[in-house]
């Protein structure tokens, strides 16, 4: 099963758990998302991909230039450890990552969260590859990924405890949409995906031939 497959599956089996009218205001607010343009303010395939310097999990710090000194670069971009679909699609990552590693590249996961919660998501996962803190969501806002989300769509995410405040550092309305970007050493982006649908997520295989296609 592919990993959309796989998210579409599990969107089907939790709508019947979701409250309608909860329903209805996540649906209105993707509705919103949508129609605003974000997936096309994204950084595409062809543009420079914006340096950074970012914590990782473990509190060391991590620029864009030193990993490009080592090879290709997948960069991939999540809401957080709350979001179920990020949890799927960080677990088919971690799949796959044998596949990337073995065409020299890296793969490097960023969310907004704070380093304690990347720590607690790279634990339970048992994920192998760097999980960076976007505080204020910085770097996403730098790929044309960032967005706020409306009020009545927080106070729901505040009501199911996902407690964003917290674990984004002060930060809680501010998300990336989902993405994920295949950059070369030249920092050039050879290959992207973003959609503001959260429960669509770039194919691995996908990006696997992304990586094949840089040599």
């Amino acid at each position: 099963m592919t990993l959309n497959a796989e998210l579409r599956a599990f969107y089907d089996a939790r709508q019947q758990q979701i409250p309608a009218e909860v329903r209805e205001i996540m649906q209105r607010a993707g509705a919103e998302l949508a129609a605003s343009g974000q997936t096309h303010r994204a950084l595409a395939a062809g543009a420079q991909a914006p340096r950074f310097t970012l914590a990782s999990a473990t509190g060391e710090t991590v620029t864009l230039d030193r990993l490009l000194a080592q090879g290709p670069v997948v960069l991939t971009f999540y809401r957080g450890a709350w979001c179920p679909y990020c949890n799927l699609a960080l677990r088919s990552l971690q799949q796959h990552h044998t596949g990337i590693t073995d065409r020299g590249a890296q793969l490097i996961a960023v969310s907004p969260q704070i380093p304690d919660e990347s720590l607690s998501l790279t634990e339970k996962h048992a994920l192998d590859f760097t999980v960076l803190s976007d505080v204020g969501s910085v770097t996403a806002k730098s790929y044309g990924l960032a967005f706020d989300l409306p009020d009545d769509l927080a106070a729901v995410y505040d009501k199911l405890g996902f407690d964003l405040h917290r674990v984004n550092g002060g930060h809680p309305r501010t998300l990336p949409i989902p993405a994920t970007y295949v950059i070369d050493q030249s920092g050039t982006i050879r290959w992207a995906f973003a959609d503001t649908d959260y429960t669509k997520r770039g194919e691995p295989a996908d990006i696997i031939a992304a990586l094949d296609a840089l040599h």
